[in-house]
């Protein structure tokens, strides 16, 4: 079961935009913490960004004043505005979903840890 769908990745100069955008369930958007993390070449994954289903926003100290991360109810997606990007941003970007496991009224299971299958950004000149 694919709960969460990434996109937008792809490559960027230094100094330039772009944006993530991660698409999922009404119930994973509706009762799940969202959040954004990112696998650079040859290191572990790290976090960037989440945000509660209250709107409370964190951000990773590298992303503070040059990521967004955002909700959209009607869309039912978490997007990641990324401006001034480094060649230190590029990594595959991973978005999270975290709450509590259930199974909803179709018998569907929904993990309490839920990731998509990553999308690749390259930031070079």
């Amino acid at each position: 079961q694919v709960h969460l769908v990434e996109s937008g990745g792809g490559v960027v100069q230094p100094g330039g935009s772009l944006r993530l955008s991660c698409a999922t369930s009404a119930t994973i958007f509706n009762d799940y913490k969202m959040g954004w993390f990112r696998q650079p070449p040859g290191k572990h994954r790290e976090f960037v960004a989440t945000i509660t289903t209250g709107g409370r926003t964190n951000y990773a100290g590298s992303a503070k004043d040059r990521f967004t991360i955002s909700r959209d109810g009607a869309k039912n997606t978490v997007d990641l505005q990324m401006n001034s990007l480094e060649p230190e941003d590029t990594a595959v970007y991973y978005c999270n979903a975290a709450g509590s496991a259930r199974i909803d009224h179709t018998g569907t299971f929904y993990p309490h840890d839920i990731w998509g299958q990553g999308t690749q950004v390259t930031v070079s000149s």
